[in-house]
């Protein structure tokens, strides 16, 4: 249950964003998500990708910094107050969430949204438990 996100360390420089999506692209690979957070000095790049582990070893050849990082792709029901439900199924199993992006299409007819939390194990779970749909990998990364 458990999808590996790409982090990309990034100066924040004109041009630095290009050249990991130039990278990408040219090792045919494909961002289905992604979330930019920046400061003045540098970013962090969050991608789901088609292919993390290839994706690092073209990024770290270009010279970029990298990280994987377990999230997991949870289903959210497209329509007001769908997050919400989820939401309070993991602050009631007092599991935090460090962030959260979603997909930019949608996953059969609802929405798909990446979760960072601590505890991976607990929070599949306590969705389960809920009736939340939690998306395998592989199904991720065939999008």
């Amino acid at each position: 249950m458990r999808v590996q996100q790409l982090s990309v360390f990034l100066e924040n420089k004109p041009g630095r964003l290009a050249a990991v999506t130039k990278v990408l692209g040219e090792a045919h690979i494909n961002m289905r998500a992604l979330c930019l957070a920046d400061t003045s000095d540098f970013g962090v790049l969050r991608l789901i990708v088609t292919d993390p582990a290839a994706a690092v070893l073209v990024l770290k050849a270009a010279g970029f910094v990298t990280r994987l990082t377990d999230v997991i792709a949870v289903e959210v029901p497209d329509r007001p107050g769908g997050l919400s439900h989820i939401m309070e199924a993991l602050g009631s199993a007092d599991v935090s969430v460090e962030y959260l992006y979603a997909f930019t299409e949608k996953f059969r007819d609802n929405a798909l949204v990446i979760f960072r939390v601590e505890d991976i194990d607990k929070a599949v779970d306590t969705l389960a438990a809920s009736g939340v749909q939690v998306v395998p990998s592989a199904e991720v990364y065939a999008l």
